[in-house]
């Protein structure tokens, strides 16, 4: 039963935050906003909402191991898993953009959520806003320097949309994402409670995995189709989210303290190290392109985090 809450809550949190996303994009465009703000906002936003949801629900239920778990999880799933599985269908050419903004903002962001939960094992209020204040700066030197990559990402959604659908999507959105909270946290924290591990455990593997499919899924599609894949910059950009964003806001509204040492001893290093791997990985033998092998070498790492963390 545990199972098929997590299931369903994943499955409603997919669909929930697709048609967020549409009503979201759809509502800015009828309001004139510029396609290169609402890429930057709208959509980012949008895409991170479902960890956003689960992270605070956690948070507020009392199992803060399970917010941080998620988040952390679904960044080492994000370069281990999906940017894994992707290069396995093809190589991946990188912008200079890595190296000059997504990257170093990436590890600084990653940095700096070691150094707030090594202090005192907790992220407070303060340091919430000291993490959401970054993305802030993050955006707007995006917006000034680095325009036009958002107005190209910027996904197809109906500006036609009438106003009686556009209430609808946005409605059923926010519905599935809060049900879909319900059920994941509600699942995820019984599962841990039946196979007697932490919720830790349950964060880092399970629910970080399954708030990590619509970018494998993305990235697929993509490569198959032979349409433009999938950028590093996106999944870089989306653990850049994930911890100034959605850690940022979930410490705003309530502090999020470790109880499971292992988020520190273990998982944390695990992100760090996988996170700076990919720096090399662009730079050598062939400077910015990702190829198969990268790939494999990044899924054995993630098998090996799993085991490990199992």
């Amino acid at each position: 039963m545990n199972f098929l809450f997590i299931i369903g809550g994943l499955l409603l949190l997919i669909y929930g935050g697709n048609w967020l996303l549409k009503a979201s994009v759809a509502l800015s465009l009828k309001l004139n906003i510029s396609k290169i703000v609402i890429g930057m906002t709208v959509v980012s936003f949008a895409t991170s909402a479902p960890e956003l949801i689960v992270s605070l629900k956690a948070a507020l239920n009392g199992a803060p191991d399970l917010a941080l778990g998620n988040v952390i999880g679904s960044n080492i799933a994000n370069l281990g898993f999906v940017l894994g599985v992707t290069l396995l269908f093809g190589a991946m050419k990188i912008q200079k953009s890595f190296y000059q903004t997504d990257w170093p903002v990436m590890m600084l962001a990653s940095g700096l959520l070691y150094f707030f939960l090594t202090g005192d094992q907790q992220i407070v209020r303060y340091e919430g806003i000291i993490l959401f204040s970054l993305l802030v700066l993050f955006l707007v030197y995006l917006l000034r320097f680095q325009k036009t990559s958002f107005e190209e990402d910027l996904p197809e959604v109906e500006a036609v949309l009438s106003v009686p659908y556009l209430l609808f999507y946005l409605g059923i959105g926010g519905v599935g994402l809060w049900a879909g909270s319900e059920l994941l946290v509600a699942g995820a924290k019984s599962m841990a409670e039946d196979f007697g591990v932490s919720q830790r455990v349950i964060g880092v593997t399970v629910v970080s995995v399954g708030t990590s499919i619509p970018e494998l899924s993305a990235s697929i599609i993509a490569v198959i189709k032979k349409e433009k894949a999938i950028s590093l910059g996106n999944l870089i950009g989306s653990n850049i989210f994930n911890i100034l964003a959605v850690l940022g806001i979930t410490s705003i509204v309530t502090p999020v303290a470790v109880s499971d040492l292992g988020l520190l001893s273990n998982d944390i290093f695990w992100m760090l190290g996988v996170s700076f791997l990919i720096l090399p990985f662009v730079l050598l033998p062939k400077r910015f392109q990702l190829n198969w092998k990268h790939g494999f070498v990044l899924l054995v790492l993630y098998g090996i985090f799993i085991y490990r963390t199992l």
